[in-house]
């Protein structure tokens, strides 16, 4: 039979990136921390279960009808930025300079793992176009290889509407070393480079 802590380790080493040295000192931390701190995360988790929805608008995460980013008239609805998943929109918010509202495909396309547009939310992006009032969509999908198939495809059905695609640029990081890049990021770097 297994011990608290022990079960506790393996229901932690369940969460990605968490192999079992990660879980075993976060199951003794948790075990040190005072009791009103450790059921305050156990509440969390069971409030985002309980109560986690997507926002009918952009299927980002929310507990109400639409997200607090939808739902504020402070955005700029004439911008929108199209995205794999709902974690990416906290990416782009950290900078605080994207103002606009953003579109969550809920992954990217990959016909060998049998997501075809069909499966993504492709067709309510098209329909959010289409209702007009958007001047440009951003695509901020991965700079990978599904990232980059899905962008093209976005691309190319959204041409018929007349708005303005544009794509996130990429390439060195800052802090980056040239000598360490390879030659995808290097090319796309040469590609992105604007006139100072």
């Amino acid at each position: 039979m297994k011990g608290i802590i022990e079960n506790l380790i393996e229901e932690l080493t369940r969460l990605p990136g968490i192999g079992r040295k990660t879980a075993q000192r976060l199951a003794y931390f948790i075990v040190s921390m005072p009791y009103e701190e450790a059921i305050s995360i156990a509440d969390a988790i069971r409030d985002v279960k309980e109560k986690a929805r997507f926002c009918r608008q952009c299927f980002n995460i929310t507990d109400s009808e639409l997200c607090h980013i939808c739902a504020s008239p402070e955005r700029d609805s004439s911008k929108l930025c199209v995205v794999e998943e709902p974690s990416n929109i906290q990416v782009i918010e950290r900078t605080g300079i994207f103002k606009g509202l953003y579109h969550v495909l809920l992954g990217a396309l990959s016909p060998i793992d049998g997501v075809t547009p069909e499966r993504l939310k492709i067709k309510e992006l098209l329909d959010r176009v289409k209702k007009g009032g958007i001047e440009e969509v951003i695509i901020a999908t991965n700079p990978n290889t599904k990232g980059e198939m899905t962008a093209q495809y976005l691309k190319d059905i959204l041409a018929p509407t007349g708005v303005k695609v544009t794509r996130i640029a990429y390439g060195l990081p800052m802090g980056g070393d040239i000598e360490f890049a390879d030659e995808v990021t290097m090319s796309k770097a040469l590609e992105g480079r604007r006139q100072l």
